[in-house]
C-alpha cells in the first residue's frame, strides 16, 4: 500500500460536530408531523442540486423518481429528497415539496414558464399504528411536505420526528436517526434513517446489533446501555425474535446517505449498494418480502473524491464502507432517541437506562 493509504487506515473514525447528516456542508433537513394521525415527513434539501442515486433491495418498496436516478438518464441531479410515512399516501409529500420549490423557481430548466423540481421520495408503512387515518380524500402529506421544506435547517432532534414519528422497529418504537463520520479533519459521510423495519435492532437483552459500530459522542456512547456495550449479541436466537412478524405488512427502513465528494451517478449508486450493508448490521432480519428498504446517496460535489485517478476506486470503497457503518449507527440512534406513543414501548421503557 502507498503512504497515503497507510495514513487513511490509521485514522480512527469519530462523529462529526453535530453527529447529524447536516455535518455535510450545504445540506438542510426539515420535518413535519401530524400527531393525531401519528405520521410525518422529512425533507433533505441541498443548497444547490446534487448528484443522487439509489439502492432499493426491499421486497415491498414505495418510491418516486427512482428511475430518473439511474446512470444514463437525462437528469443527474436532484433538488431535494423526501422521506415520508403514510405508505402510498405519503408519496404525495413530494408533490408538496415540488410545488413549493417550483414556486421559488428551483428545479430542472425545461424552457417552460416553470421549472421541474426533481424530488425523489420513499415511504414507510405507518398507517396501522393506531393514529387517526380518517382523512378521506385529503391525506395530509402534501401539506406536511410543504411544512417540512419550510422548516429545513442544519439542526434537528431525533426519534419521534418527521418520517420517523409513527415508526415501529420490530416490537419497539421506531423513529428517525442520524449520524456522521469524520476522518481526520474531514466529515466524510452522514446518514439519515427512518427506522420502521419488520426486524429488531436489539436482541432479547437489549443489546444493539449495531453496537460494534457505536462511537463516543459528546463524551458518551452515542447509543446503547454502558453495561451491555462490551457484551456480544445473542446471534443464536431465532432471527424473528423481537420482530413484528404478526404485523408483517407495517414495515420498511428508508434513508439518505450524504457525502461531499464529487461522485458520478454510477459511483453514487455503488456507495448506495455498499451502504445497504449498514441496515444488515443494524436490523435482524432485513430486506424481507415485507420491507421496502430504500437508501438514497446524495453527493454535493464540494470536494474531490481523490486527486489521483488511480486512487479513486480505493477512495470510493472507503466511502462506501464508512457509509455502511454510518447507516448502522443512524438506525440505532433512531431507536435510542424514540419515545413511547400509544401502546408501542420505546427502548428505554423496555430496557431502562
Amino acid at each position: 500500500m502507498t503512504a497515503e493509504n497507510d495514513t487513511l487506515i490509521s485514522q480512527n473514525p469519530r462523529p462529526g460536530p453535530r453527529n447529524l447528516i447536516t455535518d455535510i456542508a450545504g445540506l438542510r433537513v426539515g420535518h413535519a408531523a401530524h400527531e393525531a394521525a401519528r405520521t410525518g415527513v422529512s425533507v433533505i434539501v441541498p443548497d444547490i442540486p446534487a448528484v443522487v442515486s439509489v439502492s432499493v433491495p426491499g421486497g415491498g418498496p414505495g418510491t418516486r423518481e427512482t428511475d430518473a436516478l439511474q446512470p444514463g438518464t437525462l437528469v443527474d441531479k436532484a433538488d431535494a429528497i423526501v422521506l415520508s410515512g403514510g405508505s402510498v399516501y405519503g408519496l404525495d409529500a413530494a408533490s408538496g415539496v415540488t410545488a413549493a420549490m417550483g414556486a421559488q423557481g428551483r428545479g430542472f430548466p425545461t424552457g417552460a414558464p416553470v421549472p421541474s423540481p426533481i424530488v425523489p421520495a420513499a415511504i414507510l408503512f405507518d398507517v396501522a399504528n393506531g393514529g387517526d387515518k380518517n382523512w378521506g380524500e385529503t391525506p395530509p402529506y402534501a401539506a406536511l411536505g410543504r411544512e417540512a421544506y419550510q422548516q429545513a435547517s442544519e439542526d434537528f432532534a431525533l426519534g419521534n420526528i418527521g418520517a420517523g414519528y409513527g415508526a415501529q422497529a420490530g416490537q419497539l418504537k421506531g423513529g428517525l436517526g442520524s449520524a456522521s463520520t469524520q476522518i481526520g479533519d474531514r466529515v466524510k459521510v452522514g446518514a439519515l434513517i427512518g427506522a420502521n423495519p419488520l426486524g429488531s435492532l436489539v436482541d432479547a437483552a437489549g443489546r444493539f446489533w449495531a453496537q460494534p459500530q457505536a462511537l463516543v459522542y459528546q463524551d458518551q456512547l452515542e447509543f446503547g446501555l454502558p453495561e451491555l456495550a462490551n457484551q456480544p449479541c445473542d446471534a443464536t436466537a431465532h432471527p424473528f425474535l423481537g420482530s413484528k412478524i404478526a404485523g408483517a405488512l407495517g414495515n420498511t427502513s428508508i434513508g439518505v446517505v450524504a457525502v461531499a465528494a464529487d461522485l458520478s451517478v454510477a459511483e453514487a449508486k455503488r456507495v448506495a449498494i455498499m451502504a445497504q450493508d449498514g441496515l444488515a448490521r443494524a436490523v435482524r432480519p432485513i430486506h424481507t418480502p415485507f420491507d421496502g428498504d430504500c437508501l438514497f446517496v446524495l453527493a454535493t460535489g464540494a470536494e474531490k473524491l481523490s486527486d489521483d485517478p488511480n486512487q479513486r476506486p480505493l477512495a470510493l470503497a472507503e466511502l462506501g464502507a464508512l457509509a455502511a457503518d454510518c447507516v448502522a449507527r443512524a438506525s440505532a440512534r433512531a431507536i435510542w432517541h424514540a419515545s413511547q406513543i400509544g401502546d408501542c414501548l420505546a427502548y428505554h421503557d423496555r430496557f431502562g437506562r
